[in-house]
């Protein structure tokens, strides 16, 4: 045991004993290292070990406190879905492409996520796995990891119990799941625009009716949300408030305030979809903070921040509407991976996630640092200053088509994401393209943009 996991210990079992109480303050740092007798950098693993568990809080500038122990809520009978849920009520009993630059990619490079210390956690995380937990599994999820998510939706001022939490196969069965359940063929929806374009293929497929609004560098336009949420009279409205994807830009306290005034206003439902959460370096408002989840439904995934392949997210809302999203999950796919669920429960409780998170954040500031200069000097417009995620949105002369130079890019083994396909009817009020800071530091790159584009230092 080294001393930091000792220390721990000891804390953990002051807390069992009834020493240190719920909300009480632990010691500072320095006067802990005294008490134990070691350094300040072991005091510091012992508190984050104690933080990833849920045991202890940390809030900036006011030290760790010991954490509240979670209360289980009896929860609410399930609705029901019309004669499917009744068809499936036994099932319900029982359920207890090759580019060498990638610019335009959705996602990091594979050494930033499973290929880091994550990747020397995975074969060990099934230790204390048994074979008799390796049935179907409640709809709802992992009771662990619930938990746990509750817990750091709480550490986030949302308030929410475990049983406000769908476990899911990542954001995009999220968002399936919810379209699938609150919309019909005809209903007319408010998007991004630009916005998260897999979210616009779903409501097609669904015919439902998409109407953008315009984001600004501080995210949706509350003016243009207003006016279309009082025509269009919409169900929902979709947005991503922090590291939006693809233009970069974060809500600001402002805009969420509007945002949430509108949608009461109109009897509007919000989907917040913030796939980059967890990164410590995105800075933003959260629409969920300030709502507590009354009208505002979350969708989070790990995908983004821990592994594509590891395909798991979830959904945090009312207990009425989890109820009935739980019951489409059920009615579709049964449940989700306990697997899964049980090794991305074991990398945050075991700290291991949190670590992994640091660095993370240290590599996207080392490459925004590095790419964000040199597209400025190109003399293309930034649509927002960088606010902490992976992407940036360069804007392009009117003479570009952004489509032609993502074909053009390809020729050359350069991937493109072009602003077109980001817009819900194909016609954006600004044409550009979406760069991943991860991949966007090769002069092949630079020397390509500058050629296509007439970019450069000395462009009018």
């Amino acid at each position: 045991m080294t001393r930091a996991e000792a220390v721990a210990n000891e804390i953990r079992r002051r807390i069992d004993a009834g020493s240190l109480a719920a909300g009480a303050k632990l010691p500072s740092i320095r006067k802990a290292a005294g008490q134990f007798d070691v350094s300040k950098n072991t005091i510091v693993d012992a508190y984050d070990r104690l933080v990833s568990a849920g045991i202890a809080l940390s809030r900036p500038g006011a030290g760790f406190t010991v954490a509240e122990r979670p209360r289980q809520r009896p929860g609410e009978r399930p609705l029901h879905v019309a004669e499917a849920v009744d068809i499936a009520s036994l099932l319900n009993a029982q359920l207890e492409e090759s580019f060498s630059i990638r610019v335009g990619d959705g996602r990091p490079p594979a050494s930033w996520m499973e290929e880091s210390e994550v990747r020397r956690h995975l074969g060990l995380l099934g230790r204390n796995h048994r074979s008799s937990s390796d049935g179907y599994g409640s709809a709802m999820g992992l009771p662990a990891l619930r938990e746990r998510l509750a817990f750091d939706l709480m550490e986030r001022e949302i308030q929410a119990t475990p049983e406000q939490i769908l476990l899911t196969f990542g954001a995009n069965h999220a968002l399936d799941l919810i379209i699938r359940r609150f919309l019909v063929a005809g209903d007319t929806v408010l998007v991004d625009d630009p916005g998260y374009y897999p979210l616009f293929a779903k409501l097609k497929l669904a015919q439902v009716r998409m109407v953008g609004v315009r984001r600004t560098a501080n995210g949706p336009d509350p003016e243009d949300l207003a006016q279309k949420a009082e025509r269009e009279r919409p169900k929902i409205f979709f947005t991503q408030s922090l590291a939006h994807n693809p233009t970069g830009s974060s809500t600001n306290l402002p805009t969420a305030h509007a945002i949430l005034t509108i949608a009461s206003r109109y009897d509007m439902l919000v989907v917040e979809d913030d796939p980059f959460i967890d990164l410590p370096t995105v800075h933003g408002v959260g629409l969920a903070p300030l709502d507590q989840l009354r009208n505002v439904i979350c969708v989070r995934t790990f995908a983004k921040t821990l592994s594509a392949s590891l395909r798991c997210g979830y959904i945090a809302a009312r207990p009425d509407l989890i109820a009935s999203l739980a019951e489409l999950k059920m009615l579709t796919t049964v449940n989700s991976s306990g697997h899964i669920e049980r090794l991305i429960h074991g990398l945050i409780s075991e700290g291991h996630y949190r670590r992994h998170l640091k660095r993370l954040a240290q590599r996207v500031r080392q490459a925004t640092e590095a790419v964000v200069p040199r597209l400025q000097k190109t003399g293309l417009k930034l649509f927002a200053e960088p606010t902490g995620g992976y992407y940036v949105y360069l804007e392009l002369p009117d003479h570009i088509d952004d489509i032609a130079l993502a074909r053009e890019g390809a020729r050359e083994g350069i991937f493109i994401a072009p602003g077109t396909v980001f817009s819900p009817e194909r016609q954006p009020t600004k044409r550009g393209i979406r760069v991943n800071v991860a991949w966007a530091s090769d002069p092949k790159f630079f020397d390509f943009l500058v050629r296509a584009t007439g970019a450069g230092p000395n462009r009018p």
